[in-house]
């Protein structure tokens, strides 16, 4: 993996083992392979890997999987209690995650909605392969803090609900780095998220989808605002992403020491403490530079991942650290010029939009959210993995 060879070939090492480890599992059908994962209105088809092949089991596998709290060390985290479906698969509550016992992840949860299509994981972009990426939480230690790969196999191996399925699922093969991997990529790629208001009036031909304001939004997020540069929209679909990685500023802010810090003492009494007062006592802690941190590229520093804007108005808190709580935020940030940081892309400069302009922007951001289906081939079975409204995951 770019930037990051050590824990790529830690990876390849913990598969290779784990599946010599494996006790010879009884021979088992191939399971039928999807031909192809079905995406609605307003997305690209689907990639995926040809050693990962969707199936119906393996989808299932992979949800189990990710809403499993045992999974953690203490048996109490799982992938969806950060990425929150009725949150967009996100987590509303707070701007950074909270993981193992009560540790503060320093980054906002993003969604995994359509995470399919990403070249590139996390808001710094340090993996690149889904089935890879669901080792980094399992194994760090302010999130799931399992010890080893092999401690999360053992304990697949023990309980007794997963009896079958990872051999189901992969032809006889049962629970090793590789197969958890597969399984967890396979379900977040039938995650997937279009079929907008925004995408019937784009790509349907459903004039009346968007009202008058919602395109002068459009127009706004096409043309003066700027947001089409980064957050692209093509001519039979959109991702509104270029999956690259651009310095807003956000991050630079955040590195500056405060020159007051609100500390809350007892639950009636609370005041304001000195940079002075409050470093002999607190710890330090370490700056968030971004992408800088995998690749060590200068021009990399405090550079963040663009993210999706498909369900942005369900994903809020926003910005990579959750500093900013609602869209109206998120437009007078970026119409001001961004934080005016050093090594600040240039692409974002102050854009003068007036208050109307503003308003019409934030209301076509609101036209994005999309029907969220677990989708598979014709023919197999559709499960309702976890009942939420009327969505299915």
């Amino acid at each position: 993996m770019p930037g990051n060879p050590c824990r790529a070939l830690a990876l390849a090492l913990a598969a290779l083992f784990a599946a010599c480890s494996e006790v010879p599992a009884t021979p088992a059908q191939a399971p039928a392979e999807m031909s192809a994962i079905a995406v609605p209105l307003g997305l690209p088809p689907m990639p995926y890997p040809a050693g990962n092949v969707p199936t119906a089991e393996r989808v299932e596998l992979g949800r189990k999987l990710f809403f499993d709290r045992r999974l953690s060390f203490n048996g109490t985290m799982s992938c969806g209690m950060c990425h929150v479906p009725d949150h967009g698969f996100t987590s509303n509550e707070l701007r950074m995650s909270i993981g193992n016992e009560g540790a503060t992840v320093r980054r906002n949860a993003p969604t995994v909605l359509n995470v399919g299509y990403h070249t590139s994981l996390f808001h710094d972009g340090r993996d690149r392969e889904l089935e890879t990426q669901a080792w980094g939480p399992f194994l760090a230690n302010n999130e799931m803090a399992n010890p080893s790969m092999g401690h999360v196999i053992d304990k697949l191996r023990s309980l007794p609900d997963y009896g079958g399925m990872f051999e189901r699922a992969f032809g006889g093969r049962g629970p090793s780095a590789d197969t958890v991997g597969q399984a967890i990529a396979s379900y977040e790629r039938s995650l997937v998220s279009g079929n907008s208001r925004f995408d019937r009036f784009r790509y349907g031909g459903d004039a009346g989808a968007l009202s008058a304001q919602e395109q002068r939004g459009f127009a706004v997020f096409s043309g003066k605002g700027r947001c089409a540069t980064c957050h692209l929209v093509g001519d039979t679909s959109a991702l509104f992403s270029d999956f690259r990685f651009y310095n807003t500023g956000i991050g630079w802010v955040r590195g500056l020491p405060p020159s007051t810090v609100h500390v809350q003492l007892t639950p009636d009494y609370s005041t304001e403490l000195t940079e002075k007062e409050i470093l002999p006592i607190s710890e330090t802690v370490p700056n968030d530079v971004g992408r800088f941190e995998i690749t060590l590229d200068p021009d990399d520093r405090w550079a963040y991942k663009t993210p999706t804007l498909r369900n942005v108005a369900l994903t809020a808190p926003y910005m990579h650290d959750g500093s900013l709580s609602t869209l109206e935020e998120v437009v007078e940030f970026y119409d001001k010029g961004g934080a005016g940081a050093p090594e600040q892309s240039p692409l974002i400069v102050p854009l003068a939009l007036s208050a109307e302009e503003k308003a019409d922007l934030v209301s076509f951001l609101k036209t994005l959210n999309g029907e969220h289906e677990t989708h598979v081939r014709e023919g197999l079975q559709q499960s309702s993995y976890v009942s939420t409204g009327s969505h299915r995951y």
